[in-house]
């Protein structure tokens, strides 16, 4: 008897094989790198991938994007965008993504119309649904299917699909761009993104720990890490080190957050994501 996730799978493969040809918006992340295997499974070399690269996207994500789709096999563009210039992105209101999802969206449609691709698609989930996602109402306005949501697939099923392919971002922790990293109202600047990324990557080296967000509140910077993983970075002498690290970096307090990181709690406060 086949499982739950085996007939949507099954589902899946057959969502894609009737289309002449898709676009995936892909990030890299758990959910666009599925659905950028499946449709390279089903269609080959009428899938492409488009991955959006800009300021507030981290160096490491965008590499580790390139290197999956390479490893899939699938077509992968890269294309520049340009919401950092938006002043409805910039000062950061709590309907950001919105606009950044419009600028990558209307991309998107310019690009797959210029190629003759019919759908293009992103890895909105049955589980997004619950969540405030201010971006899913951009890609209402450019048409943008969501084939896990029509075939009600959740993320867990996602992850346990992604194994059956031995996909590396199977057990990937969410990965949020930069931006998300500033309290909503104050200004997105390319010199705080560059400063989150490069604090985010001091970090990492330092502890190994994967699930980071440094939080920017000007003066004061709020390092959040996986409840699981706070361990790694109470110690001592590392704090001394962190604490010297990105105050040479331009923030005044460095704090912890002891609670660790909570995706609920980002939300739930209507500040960050």
């Amino acid at each position: 008897m086949q499982s739950v996730v085996d007939i949507k799978l099954k589902e899946l493969k057959k969502w894609f094989s009737i289309r002449d040809n898709v676009m995936v918006a892909y990030s890299g992340g758990v959910d666009s790198s599925l659905l950028a295997q499946v449709a390279y499974l089903t269609l080959g070399s009428k899938a492409i991938a488009v991955t959006s690269d800009s300021p507030s996207i981290a160096r490491k994500d965008l590499e580790d994007a390139k290197e999956l789709a390479h490893l899939i096999g699938i077509q992968h563009i890269v294309i520049n965008t340009s919401e950092i210039n938006n002043p409805d992105y910039f000062t950061n209101p709590e309907n950001r993504c919105y606009f950044c999802k419009e600028e990558l969206f209307k991309t998107l449609k310019n690009l797959a119309n210029q190629e003759g691709i019919e759908t293009i698609v992103d890895g909105t989930n049955n589980d997004d649904l619950s969540d405030y996602r201010p971006g899913t109402k951009a890609g209402d306005l450019y048409k943008i299917q969501r084939p896990f949501v029509e075939l009600k697939i959740t993320k867990e099923e996602i992850r346990e699909m992604s194994r059956l392919f031995n996909l590396p971002t199977a057990d990937k922790p969410s990965s949020p761009c930069l931006s998300s990293r500033i309290a909503h109202g104050e200004i997105i600047t390319l010199k705080k993104l560059n400063r989150i990324e490069k604090a985010e990557n001091f970090i990492k080296q330092m502890t190994g720990i994967q699930i980071l967000r440094v939080r920017d509140h000007g003066d004061i910077v709020r390092i959040e890490v996986g409840i699981n993983e706070r361990n790694l970075l109470l110690n001592e002498k590392l704090l001394d080190i962190v604490d010297c690290e990105l105050k040479n970096m331009g923030f005044k307090y460095v704090t912890f957050e002891l609670s660790g990181y909570s995706s609920g709690n980002i939300n739930g406060n209507s500040l960050l994501k």
